[in-house]
């Protein structure tokens, strides 16, 4: 217990202080991860040999958990049409990168066996390590950035035969060959994944839901996790794969939203120690015994790799910029090496010791990746004054609104805002309601409005625009507080109870604020006058009349909103003034020879604020 808790203790010690430091540092928290894992390492603070394999393995669920909230923002019709990036730009690099590494291994003398091996190796590049570079270089949606995850999918998903090619290799040289029973199980997970995805775990976030108990989906959505990350595991095969997979099947889901929010806290914290157990297992002592063999193989690693996928960049029309920027991301070793250096080393298709240096290689070309990218930064600034643009040029069109609260208020605007083709992000924390509307054809998310890592997850700094329809007044302000705090850019337009609510916003600074009930209430009283034999000319000047007062009055006590004595006298005084002047009215209507400046002059003197 006293060692458990004495690693907890250094590891979450590690992550506060190493990931701030290196971004203040301006290296990034990647780098800043490893170092404290290389400290770790060399130190040991009670962290035995044993216990970094097993924290390795345990780490890898924040890989897992990495690619699952990728997935989750992948659409299948979106993966869809990502694929002849996928297959044409990741199988050209695998393919180049193979086949380079390959004959340069057959240039150094060693074996056919042994030289493809290395080559598929280090043609795999580091998933967690590209992608999280780019999440934090905010660059995941640029073009180099969609075509370096499309490159990096295919390496994940290339890996899986290539630990079976592993496996005749080791056989050629007198190990046991792989069976096809292994290849089946793989296909049956698979196939269990997809169908558990599209026809079960929807239901199930549904019947959790609708207990109300928050932990409940956080706890479901860690389950599904884990446990498609250990049937991967079982088979063989990688559990970021099978997760990302999940994900994606859950992308329509209108709990996508709150299922990213629960799951984030855990998965940058197993990232975190992801980075740190590669840093830990770094060989440094080899390094210091071979620092000049080793480096030159970082070297190399890093220029061909840069070099192909620099390539690779441009044959799918990259500009140079974007190329350059594609290579530097993608040019480091990955985890999978690891395990196919391994996988080699345990069946003699490579000798230990050169397994040994190759992963250290690779565990320094992932160190080197931030660097690289901060390097290009400096560059770019200094020589190029006008850098080529990022970003797709996006239509103006392609904004969304975010509707907080999907009741009788909600429905109104999303309907006026789909028959105008306005996209729109739709949450409630109603899993009944959720699940009712959808029936009718609107798509909307299971979501608390009131949490920032669901607005964070609807996208909420890119928004047009905010409706804020929460039905709930402590749940509405607590959003408006948010929203206020962290997309102050963003226009809100909110929906209140009652003039308390309205005080509350305003103390906020939302100023576009309408009353749920109060312009209906104003239209059946119309009705009533109506029915009661006025005019309709006397019945739009007595409710055009009131609602002005109204509105007045409604700003004017949320300078005295405190005071409540001045606040009844006021209420009383504004009644009496409206009596007086519908009475005023009622005169100068039948005295048709009175003058129309002092009808006006009445009006305008009875105007004052009053009660409502």
């Amino acid at each position: 217990m006293d060692g458990s808790l004495s690693q907890l203790i250094v590891f979450l010690a590690a992550a506060a202080i190493a990931a701030p430091l290196g971004r203040r540092c301006g290296v990034g928290s990647i780098i800043g991860y490893l170092v404290a894992g290389i400290v770790i390492g060399r130190t040991g603070f009670g962290v035995m040999a044993g216990d970094q394999a097993q924290l390795h393995n345990f780490a890898e669920l924040g890989v897992a958990m990495f690619l699952f909230l990728i997935g989750l923002e992948l659409r299948p019709r979106r993966l869809w049409a990502l694929r002849y990036a996928v297959f044409g730009a990741g199988g050209a690099q695998v393919l180049a990168t193979t086949v380079a590494f390959t004959l340069l291994a057959l240039y150094s003398e060693l074996s056919f066996g042994t030289s493809l091996l290395i080559g598929l190796a280090i043609s795999l590049s580091s998933t967690a390590f590209s992608l999280q570079a780019l999440e934090e270089r905010g660059e995941l949606t640029t073009r180099h950035g969609r075509l370096a995850f499309s490159i990096l999918l295919f390496q994940d998903i290339a890996a899986i035969p290539m630990i079976v090619l592993v496996g005749f290799l080791a056989a050629a040289n007198g190990g046991e060959a792989p069976s096809l029973m292994a290849f089946f199980k793989g296909l049956a997970v698979i196939t269990a994944i997809v169908l558990a995805g599209r026809f079960v775990l929807n239901h199930v976030y549904a019947i959790i839901a609708k207990t109300g108990v928050r932990e409940g989906m956080t706890a479901s959505a860690l389950l599904t996790i884990v446990g498609v990350a250990y049937l991967m595991h079982l088979v063989g095969m990688s559990p970021a794969l099978g997760t990302f997979l999940a994900g994606i099947l859950l992308a329509d889901s209108e709990y996508r939203h709150q299922i990213e929010s629960d799951i984030a806290p855990f998965e940058g914290l197993l990232l975190g120690l992801f980075f740190m157990t590669v840093g830990m297992a770094l060989n440094v002592g080899l390094l210091l015994s071979e620092p000049g063999q080793i480096l030159m193989v970082v070297a190399l690693i890093v220029a061909i790799k840069a070099a192909i996928l620099y390539g690779v960049g441009r044959w799918q029309e990259l500009k140079p910029y974007s190329a350059r920027k594609l290579a530097l991301t993608v040019s480091q070793g990955g985890e999978f090496a690891f395990v196919l250096l391994t996988a080699g080393a345990a069946g003699h298709v490579v000798d230990q010791k050169l397994a040994d240096s190759l992963a250290v290689a690779v565990t320094l070309s992932m160190g080197v990746t931030p660097l690289l990218l901060m390097a290009d930064d400096f560059y770019t600034r200094r020589f190029k004054s006008k850098p080529e643009p990022q970003f797709d040029s996006l239509p103006k069109k392609d904004g969304h609104v975010v509707i907080a609260g999907f009741g009788r208020f909600g429905q109104i605007t999303a309907r006026i805002l789909r028959a105008n083709r306005i996209p729109f992000t739709a949450l409630d924390i109603s899993p009944d309601q959720v699940n009712f509307v959808n029936q009718f054809g609107n798509k909307i998310y299971y979501g608390d409005a009131s949490r920032l890592g669901i607005l964070e997850a609807a996208m909420t700094r890119e928004a047009r625009a905010f409706v804020l329809a929460i039905d709930d007044v402590e749940a509405s302000i607590r959003t408006a507080q948010i929203l206020r705090q962290h997309f102050p850019d963003v226009p809100v337009y909110a929906r209140a109870r009652n003039r308390q609510h309205v005080h509350q916003l305003l103390d906020l600074g939302i100023e576009n604020i309408e009353r749920e009930t109060f312009l209906s209430a104003l239209d059946l009283t119309r009705d009533v006058l109506r029915g009661l034999g006025m005019t309709d000319k006397r019945t739009r000047f007595i409710i055009e009349t009131f609602k002005e007062s109204d509105e007045k009055r409604l700003y004017e006590d949320y300078k005295i909103q405190s005071d409540l004595e001045r606040l009844r006298v006021r209420a009383l005084k504004q009644s009496q003034e409206l009596e007086e002047l519908f009475a005023q009215d009622v005169v100068e209507t039948s005295d048709p020879e009175r003058p129309k400046s002092q009808r006006s002059a009445s009006s305008l003197e009875a105007s004052a604020p009053s009660p409502g």
